[in-house]
């Protein structure tokens, strides 16, 4: 099994030190300027802009998730069984297909547009598609299960009693979930939020169709390394340093969460 993870990983990276030929084809000669390319301000710009993408995806659907996990995590078993099966019922249905389906939602000509005008609220269509606000509600729908899951197996494995005995001693709904139910559930929402930005921070789907010519991610600059500019060798390098960056923030994340863990421990 590890080989199915570490062989491809170890093409990419010797790939990333060759050179691209005249024709596409790659020469097998070493070379760092696939990596020197990278600090090419363009290229700065469109990792910025992926980072932020990803992060307010993260932040969004956590805003979203969290609140749907705890509602079905307070419903009767028969009826989560129900939502759970709500939740996943998009991973059912082809990405790409899911993709279009919003923009018939959002275009010129779409369903709310079309709504809106009819009842005289709007004169001119509204420009939903084909800009950030877009992608990032495509990213956050395509990628809200990843973030629903996690947090309600978490609330579903907390120790309800602490919750009762808070209760007990006088605390508001409130002081409830911020001092015992949040803290419990940290497991769930830091699995989620790990989940959401790998994959967000690689997608070059949604922004390619919800986003247009508008919204350049680093997985759309990936993608037409390898399909249209055929320069595997450039391609592979931004792949490598684009997962030692998610490898970077994600170490960040565990370190900052148990260092906040560390701390409400000792007070």
């Amino acid at each position: 099994m590890g080989a199915l993870f570490v062989l491809p990983m170890l093409m990419i990276a010797i790939l990333s030190f060759l050179k691209r030929g005249t024709y596409g084809q790659v020469v097998y000669e070493f070379t760092l300027n696939n990596y020197i390319r990278i600090f090419d301000p363009l290229y700065g710009q469109i990792f910025w802009d992926t980072l932020v993408v990803a992060v307010l995806t993260t932040v969004f659907s956590i805003l979203c998730g969290y609140p749907l996990a705890y509602y079905i995590s307070r419903l009767e078993k028969s009826t989560q069984q129900i939502w759970l099966l709500l939740v996943m019922i998009p991973f059912w249905i082809n990405f790409l297909v899911r993709s279009y389906a919003w923009v018939i939602i959002l275009r010129s000509q779409g369903v709310i547009n079309t709504f809106l005008q009819s009842l005289g609220i709007i004169s001119e269509p509204l420009p939903l598609l084909y800009n950030s606000g877009s992608v990032l509600l495509g990213m956050v729908y395509t990628l809200l299960p990843f973030m629903v899951l996690p947090i309600y197996v978490s609330l579903e494995q907390m120790d309800r009693r602490k919750l009762e005995a808070a209760y007990d001693l006088g605390a508001t709904p409130w002081k409830a979930f911020w001092h015992v139910t949040l803290p419990m559930t940290k497991t769930g929402v830091v699995t989620g939020s790990i989940l959401v930005f790998v994959s967000s921070i690689g997608m070059f789907v949604v922004p390619d169709v919800m986003g247009g010519a508008k919204s350049a991610l680093i997985g759309n600059v990936i993608q037409n390394q390898f399909l249209s500019a055929r320069d595997w060798p450039f391609g592979s390098a931004l792949s490598i340093v684009l997962m030692l960056l998610s490898m970077l923030l994600i170490l960040l994340y565990f370190r900052a969460t148990k260092a906040s863990e560390t701390k409400e421990g000792s007070a």
